[in-house]
């Protein structure tokens, strides 16, 4: 068996709040490539739940914040479409991720 790792490194400011967020990932050739924003969701099948971290910098711009979470919601349906092949579901959340991108201003 075959492993790899992907890491994750934040730097914090007094108040805890991340200054800085780096990321690795060995097989995809990534090194300390700097981002201003994550979102992380495990399955933990024993509860039955998703368990998260949402991390962003305290410099991360808001229409940028708007833009990743747009995104995610797209890629949400995409995940959801090859997950379990029900085409009329994906498609709702991709309207969903369209009205959002409208209530946001991301798109008019």
């Amino acid at each position: 068996m075959r492993k790899t790792q992907i890491t994750i490194d934040v730097e914090l400011d007094e108040n805890h709040i991340p200054e800085n967020i780096t990321w690795n990932a060995q097989d995809g050739g990534v090194e300390k490539e700097e981002t201003k924003a994550t979102m992380i969701s495990v399955w933990d099948d024993k509860t039955m739940e998703a368990l998260r971290i949402d991390l962003w910098t305290k410099d991360m711009p808001v229409d940028q914040m708007k833009m990743f979470i747009h995104q995610i919601l797209v890629s949400l349906g995409n995940t959801y479409q090859r997950a379990t092949g029900e085409d009329d579901v994906a498609e709702w959340i991709e309207q969903i991720a369209e009205e959002f991108a409208i209530k946001s201003a991301i798109k008019m």
